[in-house]
């Protein structure tokens, strides 16, 4: 998720946990704990891809974050050596917040290797953007209440509670939307007699009553939407070619395997200016897509391997009318080849 939000997660979890006992240092250390996973992103690791699939690894792991709790724990009753007798408290709440914010982020389309370093898929349950205000507000209005009602009355620390409460109900409404939304999609595509290898579908941007789904199949992938506010199930594929093709002297390069594995499938291949490039399918909407890479380049006689590049996507801020009119009209199209299917 956004900065934002995972700092207001983290404050709010600590006030729920230590704010009565320790006031508004709860909200502070809470803030800081909460974004500090995200601070390996200033970590170069040696190329694009790495950078790419290496984000949301060590630092999310739960593992090495219960190693790191006793460490920051350490410091924190040093600075406030007033509130030594709550280290167990402070242990528990601070490795709260270390595994809200991975589990948080585990519920995006992006993954998060909470198990590193267990040699299993980044865990991605693609139920929520990362930016949806719906989610975050609550939290935010809960922790500013907390910090500016007075600490002589519980009010400010019951309306955080409230807030983190209203936030987890949001959340699990996500997993019951994707529910139906995956059911839909399942099931439009058998009455279309749309033959696919797997299926996978996240929210449109900010919000989680619009839905996109990439259908992959062995030539290429669909694309589609689907509201929970639509009319029926007629739901419309867009078909788009993936030049695997492309790929088949550059097999064995490692960006493309880490590239193929991260994105659990979801990638498509296309040529560009002599460029090969990989798209990651799950991040964006065609045909702009937020993480974009070059692998390799078309010479003769063979395509020739080359050291990762990410290309910059450009951000087209006029969908996002045409996606909040999706919402509630069935017949607006996102996808540019919407009458394919």
């Amino acid at each position: 998720m956004d900065s934002v939000t995972q700092i207001a997660l983290g404050a709010a979890v600590a006030e729920a946990s230590l704010g009565r006992r320790i006031g508004n240092r709860a909200i502070l250390w809470g803030a800081i704990a909460g974004t500090m996973p995200d601070l390996d992103v200033f970590v170069p690791l040696g190329d694009a891809v790495r950078d790419f699939t290496y984000h949301r690894s060590a630092s999310h792991s739960l593992f090495v974050l219960a190693l790191m709790t006793p460490l920051l724990v350490w410091l924190i009753t040093r600075i406030h050596t007033d509130t030594r007798a709550l280290r167990k408290r402070w242990m528990l709440t601070i490795y709260l917040v270390f595994a809200t914010h991975v589990l948080l982020d585990s519920m995006t389309a992006y993954g998060t290797q909470i198990f590193w370093p267990l040699p299993v898929p980044p865990v991605s349950l693609s139920t929520i953007f990362i930016i949806d205000p719906t989610y975050t507000l609550p939290l935010l209005i809960g922790v500013i209440a907390a910090l500016v009602m007075t600490r002589q009355s519980d009010r400010g620390h019951l309306l955080n509670r409230f807030g983190l409460i209203l936030s987890s109900i949001y959340l699990g409404w996500t997993l019951f939307a994707k529910i139906i939304v995956e059911r839909n999609f399942e099931d439009a595509l058998r009455d279309q007699g749309i033959g696919y290898q797997k299926i996978f579908s996240t929210p449109a941007p900010f919000n989680s009553l619009l839905w996109r789904a990439v259908v992959r199949d062995e030539g290429g992938y669909y694309e589609a939407y689907y509201s929970l506010l639509d009319a029926d199930n007629d739901i419309r594929f867009s078909y788009y070619p993936s030049r695997e093709d492309l790929l088949t002297e550059i097999a064995d390069h490692w960006p493309v395997q880490q590239l193929q594995w991260f994105s659990r499938g979801f990638y498509a291949v296309s040529e560009r200016e002599g460029d090969i490039v990989i798209s990651d399918l799950r991040m964006g909407l065609e045909p702009s897509y937020a993480f974009q890479f070059k692998v390799g380049t078309i010479s003769n006689p063979h395509p020739k391997p080359v050291v990762p590049e990410q290309i910059q996507a450009e951000r087209n801020m006029s969908l996002l009318r045409p996606i909040w009119d999706r919402i509630w009209d069935q017949n607006v199209r996102l996808s540019p080849n919407d009458a394919s299917r």
